[in-house]
Order: C-alpha cells, then structure tokens, then sequence
C-alpha cells in the first residue's frame, strides 16, 4: 500500500499529524508520535482527548507525515481505525519516548490517565516530492 520510496518517513522521527472527525462533522487535527508495523499505523491517545472519542465515534482517519528534511515530500495515509488496545503497562507508550526521546520510559506518564493504542490500517496514500 505505501510506495517503499516512501517508508523512511514511516520509520523517521517525524510527526504524524492525524485528522479525525469531531462530534459536530468538523475536522480535529493534532500532531503525535506514531509507530509502523508494516502494515498498520500506530499512535498513542489518553481516553479522555478529544481525538479517542472521535475515533470511537467515527473510525474514518486521515494522517500526513512531512519529511523533516525536505518539507516538500510528504506522505499522505487516509483509512480506518481498526482496533483500539489498551496499554495497561504502557509497553507501547514507552516504545515511542525511546523512539522519539531516546528514552526508556515516557516522562509525562500521569497515573491517573489510561492510555490506549489507535490501529489504523491504510487505504489510500499520497505521496510528493
């Protein structure tokens, strides 16, 4: 599904910035730390952000990740939320402060929140530059 030219942004430290649509049919935009598996897109939400509801709602997604060294070339990933798993023990959570932060354990970690994992498995891509 996603031209191989363009898998290193897969595997970069890039932000993915991930659209969802809102309770009242509006676009939601954030940027977040995302994981590929080779086949699905990864990213990490607390279940009380906007964001999770939205999916849980509505699992139509779309994502743009831009090339930090070329902010011309982008890839654009358009599918569906296909599965949302909690992350009790944070294992993913901690998998992207080691990839994005060079860390072993997330920093930010509130107890109090419980995080889940969003699935997205792609349809459609675009890709530039």
């Amino acid at each position: 599904m996603v031209n191989p030219k363009y898998v290193d942004l897969l595997d970069s430290t890039a932000l993915a910035h991930v659209a969802t649509i809102g309770p009242n049919g509006e676009p939601q935009v954030t940027p977040v730390w995302f994981g590929w598996d080779g086949t699905h897109l990864r990213f990490s939400q607390t279940t009380t952000r906007q964001k999770y509801r939205n999916v849980k709602r509505e699992p139509r997604i779309a994502l743009s990740i831009v090339d930090p060294t070329n902010p011309y070339r982008y890839l654009e990933i358009r599918g569906h939320v296909v599965a949302i798993e909690p992350d009790p023990d944070l294992a993913f959570t901690d998998s992207m402060a080691k990839k994005y932060l060079g860390q072993d354990h997330y920093p930010w970690h509130d107890p109090k929140d419980e995080r889940v994992v969003v699935v997205v498995a792609p349809e459609h891509t675009t890709q530039m530059g």
